[in-house]
């Protein structure tokens, strides 16, 4: 499969553009970016092509990896669908519901295969037991803390992201929580609280449909000595607590293609496909306006 990526930032120099490289069955012909500088450094890098074109790219290629801000991954994604090419995003799929639909729409109208890179879901050891999690009867509530030191340990390389400031963690980290619970827990009926911490922490409760409540702690201005991830599970079967994965980005990037690969090649959907992008925007959306008072 030849595979482009749109992206120059410190995502697409740390996870995309190395797993797009290393991947036997990709073939990387090139990168698009906003700026022609750091497009032509990253593509030299990795001796691919730099293009200033991205239509250019797209005719070129048969999907492409995308590894920028939400607005722009949207926008992208509907035109790359619309140019026949598989779809391997970003979380979140997109800032707004309006967005996440144009692009599950763009999908299934050109018939192009999809996947959203929530990490946690392409680590063996979280998403095995996830798997296991989501088979097991009783689950009466789970808890969720994803807290990132973004905006309080300097030298981070995503704190001066725009998107990011203006969105906070409930748009950047937030994702990662709902791809666990979602399929353990099922889908969500009810947002019943929101509530804001300290930075840009925010707090929810959700009503999911399996019978189980969930509350989510997320944050990027966690201090640096408290930040982590935990997801942990208490029902009729007892307590679990999500394993911690030793496997990297990168490698979590590499088993999230071989997905795209195996949904092109088969034309079965993925379970982290657009469409799951799209409800998981739609939950977000809906706990936003009840931070801001507007539901």
């Amino acid at each position: 499969m030849r595979i482009g990526l749109l992206g120059t930032g410190p995502w697409a120099q740390m996870a995309h553009a190395p797993a797009l490289d290393r991947h036997a069955e990709l073939d990387f012909v090139g990168v698009w970016g906003r700026r022609t500088a750091p497009t032509k450094e990253l593509a030299d890098a990795y001796g691919v092509r730099a293009y200033d074109d991205v239509d250019a790219l797209l005719a070129d290629v048969d999907a492409v990896a995308v590894a920028l801000p939400p607005a722009i991954q949207a926008d992208l994604a509907v035109r790359a669908a619309r140019a026949g090419c598989h779809l391997l995003l970003d979380k979140p799929l997109a800032p707004t519901v309006e967005q996440a639909r144009a692009v599950v729409e763009a999908v299934e109208s050109a018939g192009v295969a999809s996947v959203v890179f929530f990490t946690t879901r392409f680590q063996p050891e979280t998403e095995a037991w996830i798997t296991e999690q989501a088979a097991v009867e009783g689950w009466f509530t789970g808890r969720a803390q994803w807290l990132g030191a973004v905006f309080s340990d300097d030298g981070n390389p995503f704190a001066d992201s725009p998107w990011r400031r203006e969105k906070g963690a409930l748009w950047d980290v937030g994702p990662h929580a709902l791809s666990v619970l979602l399929p353990v827990l099922g889908d969500v009926r009810r947002v019943t609280a929101a509530a804001q911490g300290p930075g840009d922490t925010v707090h929810l409760v959700l009503d999911h449909s399996g019978g189980a409540s969930s509350t989510l702690a997320l944050s990027l201005t966690a201090p640096p000595a408290a930040a982590g991830a935990a997801v942990e599970l208490r029902g009729t079967a007892g307590v679990t607590l999500l394993p911690e994965s030793t496997e990297s980005a990168v490698t979590a990037l590499l088993r999230a293609t071989d997905g795209l690969l195996t949904a092109a090649r088969t034309g079965n959907a993925h379970a982290c496909d657009a469409g799951f992008g799209l409800r998981v925007t739609e939950i977000l959306a809906t706990a936003e306006e009840l931070l801001n008072g507007e539901a």
